[in-house]
């Protein structure tokens, strides 16, 4: 049995404790790693180590960290004759020196339990040692006050039944530090944010979580009506933190809102004259069908989409392949295709882009390893990129997991075809395997958490592969695009980010996200009644006007958080504003933003470049930029794109200074346009006291009164563009 320590410390009436066997891997190594000698930024960088000395990344590779310590550096690491002057121990008490400072005490357990597995003559136990089997976190979740504090037990358990406290030697993070922090001996200490919190537990290898949830002092009565299970969870969890959900917004908000997050449009004058005037108690769900049934629905997320499989144009030969790939994702997802067929589509393509488009990502994506990336991320929520050089640090995946999944892609052949730059994707005969770059050894096709499979030499690996993703068993595929929808929708993911599913990373809402998951599976991955659900949601028709009460509240959806418009979306709105219409290379007259099939547009638009369209070279969507900016400010206030649009002979201003509207009629107008909903008494007094100044030339005389209404109505459109209600949906 291995040594303990912590909390298990030995008393001096106990001295046949220090006799037992030190384990290396057992103890030794959990030493290092709480001390930080095996972190990345230490003696397990990549590379060398720290000054000739590595170790492996928190102590994945017992067997290697033996090597360095003992058979490296001329023994002088450790020194069995003479165990307190081993470099090992001088380094870390800082006895002689070492660029990372004192990493122990002499009078720690640690130091003394070093001494004595070098004493005992530094043994390598890899292959005897005790296996450890799962790690439990005492308590696995409490209910806390603010200002409060709360202890954390870390308990390993092992193959032959025993278990020891190891709170001393785990690693503790908090997931939000704003909300919690954690010492190193796993004393928690709670802020006065309300709602859920995580701390991560990590010890040799093995994960676990405390969550916490802190309510504040309010009870919450008053709900608005649950239309769904959605409703029920998220509603649920917010009585329990005490946190009041905000009111349901109203009837013009809502459609400006749904139309924005579903067909990445304002909603027209005549659609919203229909909405208001309709008096049925359907009419928001009738909206929503109504937008999910248009074409722009299907621009709007094939835009979303395309962007993550990376289509992009490097060169000219990429044109057809990149409209040909878009046209597919889009037609898809307006027939509402089902997301694993798709994903089936995309993966086992074979054939060239002109009779099976799916093959232009095989263009874009060649190397298996990026292949495999890219899905993991992207359909699994899960980051393998790690995983490539070293056993990942904050999940269970390793390195032979890695080259696993890139061999389902091992097989894929390539023949140039007629066409200039187009390859004619195929399946080669043989049997699937990629060698383990650091241990040579051969890793055959294994999902996830999964055995190898048996595939012949004539099958495609990669139907396996989307066979195993569409098993309502798999806990990754389901969940990943839930997920990512929840976040379209929601602004934050229910994990988050929303690409990194992860036992350390838990759900702020655990019982929600299964919930949508178990609903989306059994719809058949139908991602048309996925956004029904979200959408039709009292949850989601929240108000985004806060309560003294949930103000603070940025994690349990208690209102709807506003977010900024995208690059594409805004760009759009604002011709839609203007009445003008952006001119894109070689596309019919009148494509919107939206619409663009791949990066290459972003050179033509300035627009589209300062607010962060991104080029389409990663699966992130964090690749696209939603944060504000300097030069957004000034593109809005000064850019000659933005006056060319309000100065247009056939836009709005323009048409509205020739109209015979009253003053207060073409300001309704403007604001209906713009916030979907009329000007307050005050905004229309202001508007008109504006629109009525006189301009004066540079002699003080008025100026045309036609000019002057034309230059008053453009400075009226400008200062509603660079307002925040038009530039976020809220």
């Amino acid at each position: 049995m291995s040594f303990c320590v912590g909390l298990n410390k030995p008393h001096a009436s106990e001295p046949e404790t220090a006799k037992q066997p030190v384990s290396l891997v057992n103890d030794v190594v959990p030493i290092l790693t709480k001390a930080g000698c095996n972190a990345g930024t230490c003696h397990a960088k990549a590379g060398n180590g720290q000054n000739g000395f590595q170790l492996s990344l928190l102590g994945f590779e017992p067997l290697e960290d033996y090597q360095h310590l003992v058979l490296e550096g001329r023994g002088r690491r450790v020194a069995a004759t003479a165990p307190e002057q081993s470099l090992l121990l001088m380094k870390a008490t800082g006895q002689v020196p070492h660029g990372g400072g004192v990493r122990l005490q002499p009078d720690s357990d640690s130091y003394r339990l070093l001494v004595e597995w070098i004493r005992q003559g530094a043994v390598y136990d890899g292959d005897k040692a005790t296996k450890l089997t799962s790690l439990e976190i005492q308590p696995a979740q409490g209910t806390l006050g603010p200002k409060s504090q709360q202890s954390l037990r870390a308990i390993a358990h092992y193959d032959d039944g025993t278990q020891k406290d190891v709170s001393s030697l785990s690693l503790f993070e908090s997931n939000d530090t704003a909300m919690a922090t954690v010492d190193e001996q796993g004393n928690v200490s709670i802020q006065d944010i309300p709602g859920s919190v995580s701390i991560m537990v990590r010890y040799q290898g093995q994960v676990t979580v405390f969550r916490a949830f802190v309510p504040q002092a309010y009870t919450v009565e008053q709900l608005p009506e649950a239309r769904n299970f959605v409703d029920e969870l998220v509603f649920a969890n917010l009585k329990r933190l005490g946190i009041p959900p905000s009111d349901l917004t109203d009837d013009t908000t809502f459609l400006r809102r749904v139309s924005l997050d579903i067909a990445g449009r304002l909603p027209t004058q005549g659609e919203l004259d229909a909405f208001l005037s309709n008096s049925s108690l359907g009419k928001r769900d009738d909206a929503i069908e109504r937008l999910l049934a248009s074409g722009e629905y299907a621009d709007f997320f094939a835009n979303k989409w395309t962007a993550m499989l990376k289509n992009r144009r490097d060169d000219a030969s990429d044109i057809t392949s990149n409209f040909a790939f878009y046209s597919w994702v889009r037609d898809s997802l307006l027939a509402n295709k089902p997301y694993d067929q798709m994903v089936r589509e995309l993966l086992a393509a074979t054939g060239t882009v002109l009779s099976n488009p799916p093959v232009a990502w095989y263009k874009r994506v060649k190397d298996p390893k990026t292949q495999l990336e890219d899905v993991a991320q992207l359909f699994l929520g899960v980051r393998m990129q790690c995983a490539q050089c070293h056993h990942h640090p904050f999940e269970r995946w390793s390195q032979d997991d890695y080259y696993s999944l890139a061999a389902f892609f091992s097989q894929v052949g390539r023949k140039p075809t007629s066409t200039r730059g187009e390859d004619m994707i195929f399946h080669k005969r043989g049997v699937a395997g990629v060698p383990n770059a650091k241990t040579g050894q051969m890793r055959r096709p294994a999902p996830l958490g999964h055995g190898v499979l048996e595939i012949e030499p004539d099958q495609d690996p990669r139907l396996k592969l989307a066979d195993w993703m569409a098993d309502p068993k798999n806990p990754f595929f389901a969940k990943a695009v839930v997920n990512r929808y929840w976040k379209h929708f929601f602004r934050r993911g229910l994990i988050e980010p929303e690409d990194d599913i992860r036992d350390s990373n838990p759900a702020s809402n655990p019982e929600l996200l299964d919930a949508l998951e178990k609903r989306f599976i059994q719809s058949g991955f139908d991602l048309k009644e996925l956004v029904r659900t979200l959408v039709r949601s009292s949850t989601y028709q929240l108000s985004s006007v806060p309560k003294p009460q949930n103000l603070a509240d940025l994690q349990n959806y208690s209102r709807y958080y506003p977010r900024r418009l995208s690059a594409e979306v805004l760009l759009d709105a604002v011709d839609d504003l203007s009445l003008t219409r952006t001119d894109f290379p070689n596309l019919p007259s009148g494509t919107r933003a939206i619409a663009l099939p791949d990066n290459s547009y972003n050179n033509a638009s300035a627009f589209l470049k300062v607010f962060g369209r991104p080029e389409n070279e990663s699966v992130c969507e964090c690749e696209r930029i939603q944060t504000s900016s300097l030069a957004q400010s000034l593109h809005l206030m000064n850019a000659n794109d933005v006056k060319g649009k309000l100065a247009n002979g056939n836009g709005r201003a323009e048409t509205l200074a020739k109209s015979d509207k009253s003053p207060e009629q073409k300001i309704e107008e403007i604001y209906l346009a713009a916030f979907s909903r009329k000007p307050t008494a005050e905004e229309l007094a202001i508007a008109v006291g504006y629109l009525n100044e006189v301009r004066k030339d540079a002699n003080g005389n008025p100026i045309d009164p036609a000019k002057n209404l034309r230059e008053n109505l453009q400075d009226l459109l400008w200062a509603i563009i660079n307002s925040k209600e038009f530039l976020f949906n809220h």
